[in-house]
């Protein structure tokens, strides 16, 4: 049981195909770290995986961990499986019924005698929080979240150089799948390798994840950090898949002064969903990528957005300034510890701004209610919008 485990390493990514699934774009993910794979169905997040694992040959590509090259199309490489060293936890779980917690992780060490398989078993088993009596049960006397750390132990039992999670926590109940998020964070801390999780949950993967890479139709759209991605989508399509609510349309104006210009800044039209212009203009960086004139998409994370006491004369806008805008709260939907509040602007029509709130600062929104707006321009993210 104490065999040193295979040599560590980045997991390095690089894929090109247009058949059977379009999978075009790449991404690393380094020892320790937990990257999440998220996009709609179709988006070829699995197919990904599965050429990870070794259970799919990419057309072009090339994959790496460490020093140990896994696929390198040019010049004929595609390791087997086995020779991958890969753990692989399914959304079902994918435990044999007739055998019991322990025999179910034995059966993955069949390259150890039959005491060593037991006693490698019991440790992982352990390692993931059950009891021997439960070791000892088969999978249908066990839970949901129980089953699944079985799948983990299984998986982790071979000492992978990479772990690749599909889907895990869907099939689980909201109640033991923070168990599972709670063992899935002590875990990276000991084991040090790569680790892939597929996930159309965004809330879990903002929760988890290090790094998030955005799929759609088989195309790597975006990679980086949650923050990171959800501040500055890098187009249209990253905002929708994501889920940002407060994407509004613009007009790119350019800087309008030698001040404008020294500092950066450019300015921004705000314009209604239908494209007509409204009297609000946002002071915003200006990234030398507009031409004046173009129309462009625009998100503002909800930490640009303060409201009734929130605002003081020291709130935010160091930098580009703020706007302040007088709003009423529309609706109000209580969402468990968090509150989801829609703003309507006079001087925005069709417009409406998204607010979220947890805590005693959720107390003050109620339908119906005046409240005074202020946006932090540092905040806004500006797109180019494209042209169909």
């Amino acid at each position: 049981m104490n065999r040193p485990a295979p040599p560590g390493g980045a997991l390095r990514v690089q894929l090109a195909q247009h058949a059977p699934m379009p999978l075009h774009g790449g991404f690393g993910c380094e020892p320790g770290e937990l990257l999440a794979l998220v996009g709609p169905s179709g988006a070829g997040k699995t197919s990904l995986l599965r050429c990870l694992a070794g259970l799919m040959r990419p057309a072009h590509g090339h994959v790496s961990v460490g020093d140990t090259v896994w696929v390198d199309t040019a010049a004929g490489v595609c390791l087997p499986p086995q020779q991958r060293h890969v753990g692989l936890v399914f959304q079902h779980y994918a435990l044999m019924p007739h055998l019991s917690a322990l025999d179910n992780v034995a059966l993955s060490l069949l390259h150890l005698p039959r005491a060593q398989r037991r006693a490698r078993a019991a440790h992982w088993l352990a390692h993931v929080r059950l009891s021997p009596e439960q070791q000892a049960r088969r999978p249908a006397g066990l839970s949901g979240g129980q089953q699944q750390r079985v799948a983990v132990a299984r998986a982790l039992a071979r000492e992978p150089r990479l772990l690749l999670l599909d889907e895990p926590f869907s099939a689980v109940d909201q109640m033991n799948r923070q168990g599972l998020y709670d063992l899935l964070a002590d875990l990276r801390q000991e084991l040090r390798i790569p680790i892939v999780l597929v996930t159309h949950d965004l809330v879990e993967a903002r929760q988890l994840a290090d790094r998030l890479v955005v799929m759609d139709a088989g195309q790597v759209l975006q990679e980086g950090a949650p923050a990171y991605i959800y501040r500055s989508p890098r187009n249209a399509r990253v905002a929708d898949l994501l889920g940002v609510q407060n994407r509004f349309a613009g007009r790119w104006l350019g800087p309008q002064t030698p001040q404008d210009t020294a500092d950066g800044a450019g300015w921004l039209q705000w314009l209604t969903p239908d494209g007509a212009p409204t009297g609000v203009r946002l002071r915003v960086r200006d990234k030398k990528r507009l031409e004046p004139g173009q129309a462009v998409t625009w998100v503002v994370q909800g930490d640009g957005l303060h409201v009734g006491g929130e605002i003081r004369p020291d709130t935010g806008c160091p930098d580009l300034g703020c706007v302040d805008l007088p709003a009423t709260v529309a609706s109000v939907r209580n969402l468990g510890e968090t509150t989801l509040a829609h703003l309507t602007v006079a001087a925005l029509p069709g417009v409406t701004l998204h607010l979220n709130r947890a805590g005693p600062q959720r107390q003050q929104l109620a339908a119906g209610q005046a409240l005074p707006l202020r946006l932090d321009c540092a905040w806004v993210h500006v797109m180019p919008t494209k042209v169909a």
